[in-house]
């Protein structure tokens, strides 16, 4: 194997949020023997900072894979335009209500449309802005994420654009929609031909929906034993919970 990719939150991410020692150490050591270490995540880059400072990662896939940096020079990206962008946001608000949650991710920054009272705590460094008129902003969508748990809506608000990727977070009553293009197999895809490293020689590990993709894609998928039950259909390797370090124990007993 010649690249690690972790998904974070139910897989790298115990369920306070922290990286034990143990796996840092066990995530250094397979640098050492010149593995590459990499973050496949639906944070967007401003919400894993701490744990890049952590891991320092040597490849960080974000934005559910809308964008690809390597040592933090950005490879690739993909978003929405402006116009999908506002169509989406449009269709948001026509289909799930004017009082619906959303959230926009775009290179660099995270926006919300509520101040006070949100639902989750996505980010605390979120930016507010109600989205009535996002066509002012310059800067494209790479990920909206939209308060509903209803397939039939969320279908809706896919297919208000031509070019839509969605899909349900098992976690909260969420939906996340991105380009087709930015998914996180599409990025690996990218970056394997960019490293000249075949997908065979890359082991990944996830807990829910968008990392299904990922998993049958990489030489070797792994499953957390925490996975919701389609992940693990689709893996012969099933690890221990993120709660018992199940990435670095799998690591150490069949990488180191």
């Amino acid at each position: 194997m010649k690249l690690i990719l972790t998904d974070l939150d139910g897989t790298l991410l115990r369920t306070d949020k922290t990286i034990s020692e143990y796996t840092k150490q066990i995530l250094k050591q397979c640098q050492q023997k010149g593995i590459l270490v990499g973050f496949c995540t639906s944070r967007g880059k401003t919400n894993i900072t701490e744990y890049c400072d952590q891991i320092n990662p040597d490849i960080v896939i974000c934005n559910g894979g809308a964008c690809v940096y390597k040592n933090d020079e950005l490879l690739h990206s993909a978003s929405f335009t402006l116009q999908e962008t506002q169509t989406i946001l449009q269709t948001a608000y026509k289909v799930c209500g004017d009082n619906c949650e959303i959230t926009l991710d775009t290179i660099d920054k995270i926006y919300w449309n509520r101040k006070n009272d949100k639902s989750t705590q996505y980010d605390f460094s979120a930016l507010y802005d109600d989205f009535k008129d996002f066509s002012t902003f310059t800067e494209t969508a790479m990920k909206i994420c939209v308060q509903t748990d209803d397939e039939e809506k969320a279908t809706q608000i896919a297919n208000s654009i031509s070019s839509c990727d969605y899909l349900p977070f098992s976690d909260i009553p969420w939906y996340k929609f991105s380009s087709k293009m930015a998914t996180k197999e599409e990025s690996i895809k990218i970056l394997a031909q960019k490293l000249n490293i075949n997908l065979s020689e890359i082991i990944s590990f996830g807990d829910d929906f968008n990392d299904i993709g990922m998993l049958k894609l990489c030489g070797k998928g792994v499953a957390m034993q925490n996975a919701i039950p389609q992940v693990k259909e689709i893996t012969s390797f099933i690890t221990a919970t993120n709660d018992e370090d199940g990435v670095a124990k799998f690591l150490e007993e069949n990488l180191l």
